[in-house]
């Protein structure tokens, strides 16, 4: 893993850029991975969720920035916090709706920024830029361990309750938990010297939220139906079409093919998902695997086995619907993280891999906080992904009835 730079792009509008990568000079050529940019879409640059359970913000809000680059517009930076502060006041009051039989967490999905920019409007990052407390440079990336305690205790206190009556300002407390770590929401703002509020702001974006859909691939329901996931993130029941495997592929790759990016939700607690850029799903029980020391090989671990595997190119699982099926119930695969596809590559022997853009920073990154994900990957660890419906097959479209 010794090659790779970012190729950056100046915006003459704005001082924002955006970066695809491509292969640079290799130091080793014959260990590693040795990427060659296939397709590659516009985004916006890598941001640090650091410690906050927030990547379903960072990626969809990555996404949209994308549609408005694809659109013609320049590139904006948005803010994740204001789609974050919205969407937990809105659990909040579901999770109180339930009794408290619903988890009040911190996560969300890519649909809960969609149903924000449409029913609460969005902001630039300087107008809401969700720090209130830095006291350093280090503090200037999200650390919501504190928040998520307190607002967890709040509403799980008045969920929970044998209250026979709710006060009518236990939204207004909570909401003052959110305003005092991330800060209030504009009413007004000015922008390139422009006054708008976050509904004439969102609107001026151009984008328009029923354009967006989501799509998954699972046989609990049947095909070219939609469903609300059954995850605890998609609590807002996002309706998914759900579509055969080979057709959820054929999408991904139609649309990036057609300068389409997509918010990808998905399952990286596998072993071959690697912290420095990698994302594979190796045939453990291949032979072509083991090399020749075969008595080291047999002494390891599956997760050690594993580990050596995401050191280069190897041989992957074949993955089936019914494999993926199974993980899906088995709770093997579960939604625990949101990024964006945005491009697709191929390794020195010709395997092709998908770029994705993560929300990791890029300090500890080998790619700048780019991930190579393989296909054998992508078909069994994707739980959705959320893409503006053009980007569809026309073939699909009319079998969906979009």
């Amino acid at each position: 893993m010794k090659r790779l730079f970012l190729l950056i792009a100046m915006a003459a509008a704005a001082s924002i850029t955006f970066a695809k990568p491509v292969e640079d000079e290799k130091k080793d050529s014959v260990e590693g991975f040795q990427f060659t940019t296939v397709d590659s879409v516009a985004i916006t640059p890598v941001k640090d969720q650091n410690r906050s359970s927030t990547c379903w913000a960072f990626s969809a809000i990555g996404f949209l920035e994308s549609e408005i680059i694809r659109m013609g517009g320049k590139p904006y930076d948005l803010s994740e916090m204001f789609v974050v502060s919205h969407t937990m006041l809105d659990r909040a009051e579901y999770v109180v709706r339930m009794h408290g039989d619903a988890d009040f967490a911190p996560g969300g999905s890519a649909y809960d920024v969609i149903y924000c920019l449409k029913n609460y409007g969005m902001v630039p990052q300087e107008a809401m830029p969700g720090i209130q407390y830095a006291s350093s440079k280090a503090d200037t990336l999200p650390v919501h361990s504190e928040l998520d305690a307190v607002a967890k205790g709040y509403v799980n206190g008045i969920a929970k309750s044998k209250l026979k009556k709710l006060s009518p300002v236990w939204k207004t407390g909570l909401q003052a938990i959110y305003d005092a770590y991330l800060g209030k929401y504009p009413e007004y703002f000015t922008y390139d010297s422009v006054e708008y509020t976050p509904m004439s702001f969102a609107a001026s974006l151009g984008l328009n939220p029923d354009d967006y859909i989501s799509i998954t691939s699972y046989t609990h329901h049947p095909f070219f139906t939609q469903f609300a996931l059954e995850v605890p993130d998609n609590w807002r029941m996002d309706q998914m079409y759900n579509v055969p495997l080979e057709d959820m592929m054929r999408i991904i790759d139609t649309a990036i093919a057609r300068g389409y990016t997509l918010a990808w939700g998905a399952d990286v607690s596998e072993a071959g998902f690697t912290r420095t850029g990698i994302g594979v799903m190796p045939d453990i029980e291949s032979s072509d695997n083991t090399g020749s020391d075969m008595d080291h090989w047999l002494g390891l671990t599956p997760d050690e086995k594993r580990k050596e595997l995401t050191e280069g190119p190897c041989t992957e699982i074949t993955v089936t619907q019914e494999m993926r099926q199974q993980a899906f119930d088995n709770w093997e695969n579960t939604d625990d993280h949101g990024m964006q596809i945005f491009g697709t590559a191929t390794d020195q022997t010709g395997k092709r891999y998908y770029m994705v853009k993560n929300s990791w920073g890029t300090r500890k990154s080998k790619y700048k906080g780019i991930w190579y994900v393989s296909e054998a990957f992508m078909r069994y660890k994707t739980n959705d992904v959320l893409l503006h419906k053009d980007a569809i097959p026309a073939d699909l479209r009319a079998k969906l009835g979009i």
